[in-house]
Order: C-alpha cells, then structure tokens, then sequence
C-alpha cells in the first residue's frame, strides 16, 4: 500500500509499526503516531469531504482543532459508530474505518455537488429562511432534505458498548495548554509545591515545539520540553492530561475537561478501560495558555483542496513526514509563514514563490528563504486558486492592501500545494465562556482576551494574549505561571528562562480579505467560514441587508456556527464587515464564544450517569408476585407498577373492564406503595402544613385524615395527596408517586430559605411502608376476616385511619378511597408486604378479590372525577379552575403558598380553562387524550382551540365512553356541545357535562 506524499525519513512516528485503515471503503496504510488525517494526506487523499451548502470538494485546511473540513464517520459496527470526529484529532490505530460525512454516491462523485456548481448563485444568505417557508406543511420534508445534504454526521443506532466516567478535582493551579507558554507555566506553578493540573488536546505535550524549527539552548527544541515533561513527571502535585480539552470556563473558576482516554487505542475500550472522562475541576487560578489558530487568507476559491494553511504544511511535514504537494506556492502577510518555506526547501522540495502582501519585507526567516533563492513576490498576494479536486495553480499579483484593489493583471503560477498564512488569532474562547468581551490590538491584527476582574480567576501566557517570539513565549510562560502560584500562596523559585536564537521580525499587515479583478459579488466564491459556506460576498450582502450587528451578522449568514466556532473564519468575517460599514474592527467586535469549545460526545457527558445509575428502577415489595402472575408494567417516576394483569385471551381491554367490574362488584386489590410518604414532624408541624396546603389542617384531630391541594407560587396545582393526623405534632403526608421526591425537596427549601424558624422535620418513608389497597363493596368483610379492629362505619368512618393488626401484623389502615367504593389502605413494614398480599389473596377468594393495576385505577377515578396531577392539570390550573375551591382556605391568617398568585388577574377572569367532563354522542366513542377542542369544526383555519381532553376511556359501568377535559368557561356551558376534529378527518361530538359519572352523592364509600 502507497504512501505517495510520505517523506522517506522524518516526523514524530513509528515507521517500525504500520497500522491499516479504511477510508471510504479503501484500505489505507499509516504508522503508528500519525494522525487520521496525515495518514490520509500521505495516502494522497485530496477529497475528504463535500462543503455544507454547495457540496464543493473539500480537503484538508489545519492540522488541529481548528480543522473546518475533515469531518467524519468512524467506526465499523452500529455500536461503534461515532459521528463528526475531525480527523485532524482522531490518532489512527489498527483497523481504523472512516467515511467522508457526506457525499452521494460517493465523496469524489457527488450529485449534489452539479447542484451547488448551477444553482449556487440561487443560495444567498437567507435562502433556507426565504425559500423553504412555504408551504409551512412541507417543512418536515424540506428538513430531512437538508440534514442529508448537509452532511451533519449519523447517530448510532445501537446501544454503545464503552463506558465512560466523570471525576470531580481541585488544584490550586490549571494549566490550560501544554505548548512552550504552558509547559513553563507549569514548571514555575510545581516548583512552588502547589497542586497543578497541566491539560492539552493534542496526542502529545509540547505544543508548537513539537514541529518547531528553532532550538533552546542550542538544542533541539524536543530535548526542552521531554526534560520538562520529566520533571513534571516526578511531581506528586502534578496531574498531566494529554488528550483532554478544557472545553468550558465557568462561574467560580469552575472548568470542564473532556479527556478522551482510550479513543486512540481502537473503535471499543479496552476491557476493564473507560473510552472518555470529564473532569470537573474548580481550580484556584488558571493559567490561559490556549495559544493562537493561524488564520488563512481569504481569496478566490481558496477551498479547493491543496490550500492549507501555512503552519499546518510544516506540522505535516515535520510532525508526520508528509509533504502535502510537490511544489508550494506559499501567500502570507507576516514573518511566520517563512519557516514553512525553510521547512519544504530542508525537505528537497521546490517553493514556487512567496507572495508577501508587505511590500518590502526583510525580516530573518524572509532573508533565509530569499538566500535559498526562493522568489518573494513584495506587495503580492495569491488573489486566486484553480482546479477542481486539487490544486493546479494560484494567481499571484500585486495587491493594495489600504485601497483592497490589485494592481497588476497577474500570474498563473503551475503548483500543487498553496500555503496561506493571515497572522495569529488568540484562541480567546475559554477566556470569553462567562462573558467576557475580547480587546482588539492592532499591533498583532487579533483580539486578545479582556479584563477578568470579577468574572474569571486566570493569568494568560504566550501566543493567547498576543506574544508570539518563542523566547518571550517561554519566559511569559513561567512568570504567569510563578504569578498564578502566588495568587493562592505558594512561592516559585526564579526560573531559568532557555536561550533562543535571535530572530529579527517584522510587523505583519492586516489583510483579512485578498482583493481580485472583479468585485466581491461577482468574483468566482471566497470562503471565510469553510465549514459553513460562507463566502465574503455573503457578509457583505448581509450588511447591505441591514444586518449590522456581528451577532446578527453571524445569525444570517451561518458564520462560525459549525463545530469549529470560528476558530479559522471569524476574524476575516469581522473584518469584511467593518469594512463594508465603514468601522473599525474594534468597533464590531466578536461574537460570543460558549462551551463547548470542541465537542464533547454524550457519553462523556453522562459519565456512568446512565441506565439505572441515571434512572434507577424502583420495585416494590410485592413485584416478584406480580411478575410471577403475569402482570405488565407503566413507568410511573422510576417505579414499576402493575399495568393490568391479563388472563388468557384477554387483551388491555378486555383486562381492564374485568378488574372494574370486580372493584365495582365485589373486590379489588391494589399494590399503592409507590405513593410518596412524608413523615412530618415538629412542634410547628401543623404551622407548616397551613403554609403549604391550600386548605386548613389547625383543627385535623389525631386519627383523621385530610385531602389537600398543593400550589407553586403562581397559584397552580402542582400535587396533591392525602395527610393524616398521627399525634398532635406528627403527620404523615402522602403525594403522587412521580411527584414524591420534589414534593420533599419543596418542603425542604421553604423550610430552609422562607421559614426557617419552624420547627419542623420532614423524612421519606415511601420504601419504608408497603400499601395495599381493598376496594369494593366486599372490603369490609374480607379485612374483617384477618383484623381486629372494629371496622363499622360509626367507629372508622371515611377519612380517617386506625393502628392495629392485619394478618398477624402490625398496620395502619386508613379509610380512603380513591375509586368512589368503600376501601381501605393497609400499610404495613415492606418486609411484611408479601405475607400480608398473600393471605389476603388467600382469604378473599370466597369474596370474588382481583388484583387490579394502575390502568383500572385510572378508570375508576376518572368515574369518580378524581383528577392525576399532571394529567389533568398542566402547571395552568388553579384549584377553582378544576371546580375545586372546596379545598382552598380563604381565611387562612397566614398568606399561603400560591394565594396570591391564584388571585392575580389573570387567574380570575372569564374564559379560562376549566374541568368538566365530556360525554360523546355515540357511546362507542373513546376520544383521544389530548385531542383539541373546539366549537365550528367548519371555521376556517386556524381554528380557534376551546379546550383540550386530558383523561378519556370506555367504561364497562357506565356502558360509554367519557372523558374529562379542560375547556374554556367550561363550568358555565354543561348540556352544550363541543367537537373534537381528528387526524383522519372525523370528528367525534361531545356534549359538556359535570366531571363526576358515577354516584355523585358518594354513598358507596359509606356502604353499610
């Protein structure tokens, strides 16, 4: 297997260990310590992508995270498939597949790509805004065009096979970025003795030494930094985190670091190995040594493949031995790029030419090209690029920067390879994750980053606040890092700042957008932001549109809105637009950065916060009975609860009207225990009950029992439940099953923030009690058979509750009923759950007793017109909204929770949603839940909405289907009707009426 652009010795890999890849279904070869992406650059892969919005062939432009093009799909199971990995990043390793994102039929022949070449005129910025709106119907088909087109990368179907983890740190000093500026930081913070976190997102530490030609202490540069990594090594302080990107700075010098341990050793972990960890660091300085993206130029059709940039020729070179072309054509504005000419002749190659836009330059590295007898071209700029899948020549002609004009008719120069370079831009991210706005400096043409007083607890060193000469790189490094160790009490030695050559420079010249023959609109695409497509001519269109504001700006045209932040495009986009609104750069300033700055894979996120760990299971005491009789199961919050339990035959409905007719009938049997249970007690129990409940509790006697509503601020329903009086300064309180743990969690906070005072103590007792619940006609006299306890309707009348024993063990049964029938709950020590269901299944099978599950419970509540929070209220509802005001305690003397909000104006006036239930015309009808209500099925769209259905069923009792719904001034329009239009084009016809079906006088909760 080839590797046509692999120099015959030289870079930073193994030649010894060859390492097979696939690329779009090709087998390639590489070495280990090569990049994904110089592995296909040594292959001779040009095309390694199609662009976002025109589909144009894309090669690679960076060597890091600053790559806009070399976007891919990796992995060769499902399970393993991993979407938008920049190549640039991904370290190859045996067995390594990748595809290109997009691209149909193939990356190199795509059809989308004639599309983009025609009708690319037709797609100015805003054009999926301004085309794709209408039909609005067809916008769900529009979408999955675009999102194939667009190439965002496939989810895997499977489930994952890795795990992944999280770690919580603290350091007195977090080094970010491990290049000359950080590595001296962090010697100067270890030698203090603090505690130091040292992280940086390349394979290796070392930064820009790792391709530098340029020695310290007359050694190579390499020698300096595996010395200070020794040293680093043998600090029991000190944490070094290669692979691991600081990816959010946030409040309280709180930072996020996603470390991706293992990606470069295969597709899966290795066994016993976690794939990625985020590490979550509160850190008491940090020092930004994050360093700077060199920028492109921007010039006519600069994203054929073959343009790189400057800095990323010489990584490739130097790093992994790889020439990118055979003959460089290189455009720059600054001293820099010159190395990269020195890089290319030291490696046998041929440099066409330099075009240097400054019109005389003679810094060092200008005179050591110049000596080589390379031709720099002064006040000169590539202007632009031809070919199609790869780079075929570059136009050089002499340029004026001040008046954006070219000045000559040009050259067509024959190359391979153009190598741009439009100065450094400060990767000022981190610095702004909280807010902070970058400062504009005109002497590096970059924003560096701004004040941090008050807003983030940092020292920057090197290229990230704009110092670029490697020796006053080194000697900021450790100064900031001494400062930073001083900040939180510690001490550094003085360092010994490494001796570097003497390099004379010269300023470089802003050139953010290279001028061309023909004006901007009509000149063939200059790209500014690669990965979206955006062009300049597209910024300038936006401005003349009346987008002035960067934001804005950003906004319409899509710049710097990849996954690359702008991290290549952003500053040229800023430029252009000052320059067509006639402002400083200064005076547009930047967009703002947020995390994360790379992406950050959802499993890293979760860490092992998933399956049970994140949603744990709960079961009840009596689960394994119920698996073993065949019941299925709802989620309700993290409990399993029995379903129904079908018999033979039978299906949900069949099931359900079965277990109705025997609660109804005869008896049934419930397993209630996931009801949330709050043991309250405390001297101002009582007190606090009043506070928290709609309705009054001062005068609820020892052995009673009490309905309440529960309301947020605003005055809306949030819970409900029923709380007995056990002694005079003792309650148990009971919530919906989902809403126990923030039903606790509200309590506590009103305690702890609002009342503090209170005596009061709040304990979950929900897996402490197991409840069983007797419903029927029947229950009486099957709990009769195993009790003690006088269980006529004088001695234990409804609502309230007994201490005693059932089966032979100690219970509480509580005289409640939430199906309209005589019932009782009986709640026992969990241990002694199973015990108890059994003899009462034993005992009441001469009473006709069912086990029934939650899909009956519901129907027989809503005959009741009993509400589920959550169902039929929707955080909107007040408690008069559900016909409730019975539970609302008007002369309460302390301002409850959510009084006031229930009488703000908008929650008394006419036509708000109410309670009512709705019974359809034809009896065989069951409306859906959630259908919309309204009254003129023939209005013209839109329709106006009156109201929505929020429970409905078939009820075998009362022979019809009913429901219950919210509608507007629902109250006041019982005996009307209201329709219920359906998808499929019917409309079922409800008549209003009261939301109580069945024995609305409650008499057989009292039967005798």
């Amino acid at each position: 297997m080839s590797q046509g652009k692999r120099l015959a010795q030289g870079g930073r890999i193994d030649r010894g260990q060859p390492l097979s890849f696939t690329f779009n279904g090709k087998r390639y070869q590489g070495y280990a310590g090569d990049s994904l992406s110089s592995a296909l650059l040594a292959n001779g892969i040009d095309v390694v992508g199609r662009s976002f919005k025109y589909s144009r062939p894309r090669g690679l432009v960076a060597a890091g995270a600053e790559e806009p093009n070399a976007i891919l799909q990796l992995g060769s199971r499902e399970e393993t498939q991993v979407p938008n990995i920049r190549a640039t990043q991904q370290a190859l390793y045996e067995g390594l597949v990748a595809r290109s994102s997009n691209g149909w039929p193939n990356v190199d022949s795509d059809i989308m790509g004639v599309l983009g070449k025609f009708a690319g005129k037709l797609m100015p910025p805003g054009f999926y805004n301004k085309t794709f709106m209408y039909p609005a119907s067809m916008w769900m088909s529009y979408e999955k065009v675009i999102r194939k087109a667009a190439g965002l990368g496939r989810a895997p179907t499977a489930t994952d096979p890795d795990r992944y983890d999280l770690v919580n740190r603290h350091c007195d000093v977090l080094v970010v970025g491990a290049g000359p500026a950080g590595l001296a930081a962090a010697l100067s913070a270890a030698r203090s003795g603090a505690r130091v976190i040292v992280a940086d997102e390349q394979e290796a530490f070392g930064g820009s030494l790792l391709d530098c030609r340029e020695t310290l202490d007359g050694r190579p540069a390499m020698a300096w930094v595996e010395a200070a990594l020794g040293e680093l090594r043998g600090c029991e302080e000190v944490l070094l985190l290669p692979r691991a990107t600081v990816n959010g700075y946030h409040d309280q010098n709180f930072l996020t670091i996603h470390e991706r341990r293992t990606d470069h050793l295969g597709e899966a972990a290795p066994a016993g190995q976690v794939r990625q960890r985020l590490h979550r660091v509160r850190a008491g300085r940090v020092v930004l040594a994050c360093g700077a993206h060199e920028r492109p130029l921007v010039y006519a059709n600069n994203d054929v493949p073959g343009n790189l940039l400057a800095g990323a020729v010489s990584c490739y070179l130097r790093r992994y031995g790889v020439a990118a072309g055979q003959r460089l054509l290189l455009s720059t504005n600054n001293d820099y790029a010159y190395r990269t000419a020195l890089d290319w002749l030291d490696a046998g190659l041929e440099v066409v030419a330099v075009a240097d836009a400054r019109p005389d330059p003679h810094g060092t590295w200008v005179e050591a090209v110049r000596a080589r007898g390379v031709n720099v071209l002064g006040g000169s700029a590539v202007i632009e690029a031809r070919g199609g899948k790869c780079v075929e020549a570059g136009m050089v002609a002499a340029i004026d920067v001040a008046g954006h004009r070219v000045l000559s008719a040009g050259q067509w120069l024959d190359c391979d390879l153009i190598a741009t370079s439009g100065g450094y831009s400060p990767v000022v991210h981190l610095a702004s994750h909280l807010g902070g706005r970058p400062l504009w400096r005109d002497d590096i043409q970059g924003f560096v980053p701004g004040d941090s007083v008050g807003i983030q607890r940092r020292v920057c060193a090197g290229a990230v606040h704009g110092v670029f000469s490697l020796g006053d790189v080194l000697a900021d490094g450790f100064e900031a890092g001494a400062r930073a160790a001083a900040d939180v009490g510690f001490m550094a030695p003085p360092a010994s700042v490494p001796v570097t050559s003497r390099v004379i420079e010269e300023p470089l010249l802003g050139l953010f957008l290279v001028p061309h023959h023909k004006p901007v609109s009509q000149a063939p695409k200059q790209f500014v932001d690669l990965q979206n497509d955006v062009t300049a001519a597209a910024i300038e269109l936006a401005c003349r549109e009346g987008f002035e504001a960067i934001e804005h700006v950003k906004r319409y045209t899509a710049m710097g809105f990849g996954t690359d932040q702008g991290k290549l495009g952003n500053i040229n986009g800023m430029a252009i637009a000052a320059r067509v609104q006639g402002k400083r750069i200064a005076e547009v300033g930047t967009t703002m950065f947020r995390p994360n700055y790379t992406p950050v894979s959802f499993g890293a996120v979760a860490g092992r916060h998933c399956g049970e760990l994140f949603e744990p299971v709960r079961t009840t005491a009596l689960h394994a009975w119920h698996e073993r009789n065949g019941a299925l199961f709802e989620d309700v919050g993290q409990w399993k609860r029995p379903w129904y339990y079908p018999r033979q035959g039978e299906d949900m409905h069949a099931a359900v009207a079965r277990e109705c007719r025997a609660v109804r009938e005869a008896v049934g049997l419930l397993d209630a225990t996931t009801l949330g249970k709050i043991d309250i007690q405390g001297a101002d129990a009582r007190e606090f009950l009043n506070r928290v409940y709609t309705n009054a509790w001062t005068r609820l006697d020892v052995g009673k029992a009490r309905y309440g509503l529960m309301c947020k601020e605003d005055g809306m329903v949030f819970d409900d439940g029923v709380t007995a009086c056990l002694a005079d300064n003792h309650f148990l309180m009971t919530t919906t099953t989902g809403g126990a743990a923030r039903v606790l969690e509200w309590l506590e906070l009103y305690h702890q923030t609002e009342w503090p005072e209170l005596k009061v103590y709040f304990t979950s007792v929900t897996d402490h009690w197991a409840t069983m619940t007797l419903s029927g006609p029947n229950s009486r006299k099957l709990l009769g058979e195993l009790t003690d306890l006088d269980l006529g309707r004088e001695a234990f009348p409804f609502m309230s509750w007994k201490e005693g024993e059932v089966a032979g063990v100690p219970a509480r049964v509580f005289r409640i009923s939430f199906t309209g029938e005589l019932s009782y709950e009986i709640n026992v020590q969990a241990d002694y759950a199973l015990a108890v269901w059994k003899r009462l299944l034993e005992i009441g099978s001469q009473y006709g007793l069912t086990p029934y599950g939650t899909e009956t419970m519901h129907l027989l509540r809503a005959e009741k017109g009993f509400i589920i929070v959550g169902q039929d209220t929707d955080a909107t509802v007040t408690p008069f909204d559900l016909n409730m005001g019975w539970a609302v305690g008007k002369s309460k003397p302390f301002s409850w929770i959510g009084w006031r909000g229930m009488n703000r104006e908008d929650c008394v006036r006419e036509g708000r949603k109410q309670l009512v239930g709705l019974k359809p015309l034809d009896p065989r009808e069951v409306l859906p839940e959630g259908a919309q209500l309204v009254d003129d099925p023939g209005h013209p769209l839109p329709v106006p909405m009156v109201g929505h259905v929020t429970s409905s069923y078939m009820s075998a009792t009362l022979g019809h289907g009913f429901a219950m719904a919210l509608v507007k001034n629902g109250l006041a329009r019982i005996g009307e009707k209201v329709y219920a239009p359906l998808e499929n084009g019917r409309c079922i016809v409800a008549e209003i009426v009261g939301s109580v079906f069945y024995d609305p006088q409650g008499e057989r909760q009292n039967l005798e």
